[in-house]
């Protein structure tokens, strides 16, 4: 069934995906905007304010949110990427009600208490610390960071611990004054719940919502290229290979999902079959692809020893000259249409996986995507398409992203001629 959808006056979307069969319904508020929305001084900020609206608000303590939530057996969460922030909350079809309450009320009546932040400051620049010490989420980082340099969509979501120490309780009032109206809002709900019940209840509790505000202003994404380096004194070295990839409205979306399969995608991937299996370079190798609404990042990623480097980058290498050059096989093409699919149909077993899904999708393309849809694009990926879409992700600028052990590391300018003589 397709989900359904209403404007409300307000300009927020209410999304239902009625799933009768089972007792819980997932729900919650889809915002548009992110880390990509923020300027260079304010990096960070939509991130603390994730964190600080379950802190406190007029009626309800930070406690009371996670009593009220645990009493009926819920879970709520939330997450911030570069281009939305999301709360939600998970319960039984019977708290549907209480469970859109505690969600306006959090977005509606945050007291960002000055002691609640600075408590909480310190939580997120531990987190900043963590992923800092994580090689490869930092060596991703990286990455990003080169491949959009100087701008916001190549900063980090989490922030700078000097920006974190800056914010004070107005300024995120003042941000999430410009940037959270209804026009830039999604209400999604999957589970046993009617789409008549879930407008009713975001007309209540989010009535009050304006529908325009003032938002900083989101610049093209201009992919930069190049490289970037950090050597540590650890026993790996993380290496990442870098493209222009495609954005999420691309029309060729699904060939890159196929592209991305058949290369590096799973245990059966050319990647780990050559570079895991065969030549025992790498306990971990994979390639990828992060869609943004106007552009992507496609990439190969490996962990190995310093000594090994030498020979991993030039086998990983020869395996994007050979899919540049040599059509697909209809076993590998079938297979990666087969685990695509797959990942679609069993995702629409969880009411959490469809409520996201269609928030994410109503924010892209002004309504959700149904399941038929997304098949039918994958079924109609040929392998003439993956072949002319390898040749154009694999002829963008290479970003190159080392991080560790990279002493044995060839040169940028080494590894782009190599590169090229691929690609011939």
């Amino acid at each position: 069934m397709t989900a359904e959808m209403s404007l409300l006056a307000n300009g927020i979307r209410v999304v239902t995906d009625t799933m009768k069969d089972v007792e819980t319904v997932s729900l919650g508020m889809w915002v548009d905007t992110g880390s990509r929305s923020e300027t260079k001084e304010l990096n960070g900020i939509s991130h603390v304010i994730e964190h600080m609206v379950s802190k406190g608000t007029k009626t309800r303590t930070a406690k009371q949110i996670s009593e009220e939530i645990e009493n009926i057996g819920g879970i709520m969460n939330a997450y911030t990427s570069h281009e939305e922030t999301a709360y939600y909350v998970k319960v039984l079809k019977g708290d549907v009600e209480l469970a859109t309450d505690i969600t306006a009320d959090i977005l509606l009546n945050p007291t960002f208490i000055s002691e609640e932040l600075e408590r909480e400051k310190g939580v997120i620049i531990q987190e900043i610390g963590m992923h800092y010490d994580d090689p490869e989420d930092h060596a991703f980082n990286l990455l990003q960071q080169q491949a959009f340099k100087d701008q916001a969509i190549g900063w980090p979501v989490i922030g700078t611990a000097e920006n974190i120490k800056s914010f004070t309780s107005t300024s995120l009032k003042e941000f999430m004054n410009k940037q959270y109206f209804g026009s830039r809002m999604v209400f999604s709900a999957a589970g046993n719940i009617s789409h008549e019940e879930n407008v009713k209840l975001i007309e209540k509790y989010f009535g009050s919502v304006p529908k325009d505000g003032a938002p900083l202003p989101t610049n093209p994404a201009r992919y930069i290229g190049g490289e970037i380096k950090q050597s540590r004194p650890i026993e790996q070295a993380q290496i990442i290979l870098g493209f222009e990839g495609l954005s999420s409205k691309s029309d060729d979306y699904f060939v890159l999902g196929v592209l991305n399969t058949i290369l590096g995608g799973g245990l059966s991937s050319r990647l780990h079959q050559e570079i895991r299996e065969k030549r025992g370079l790498v306990y971990y190798t994979c390639s990828f692809n992060y869609a943004f609404d106007d552009t992507g990042l496609f990439g190969i990623y490996a962990g190995t020893g310093k000594e090994s480097v030498p020979e991993l980058i030039p086998v990983a290498i020869n395996e994007v000259g050979k899919i540049t050059k040599e059509l697909v096989s209809d076993e590998e093409i079938n297979r990666a249409k087969t685990q695509l699919k797959s990942h679609i149909l069993m995702a629409s077993e969880s009411t959490s996986a469809r409520c996201d899904k269609n928030a994410r999708k109503t924010l892209l393309f002004g309504k959700p995507i149904s399941m038929a849809d997304s098949v039918a694009k994958i079924n109609a990926v040929t392998k003439d398409d993956v072949q002319k879409l390898a040749n154009k992700i694999f002829r963008s600028k290479l970003t190159l992203s080392t991080l560790g052990a990279i002493e044995k590391t060839p040169s940028y300018e080494e590894i782009t001629e190599a590169l090229s003589v691929a690609l011939v």
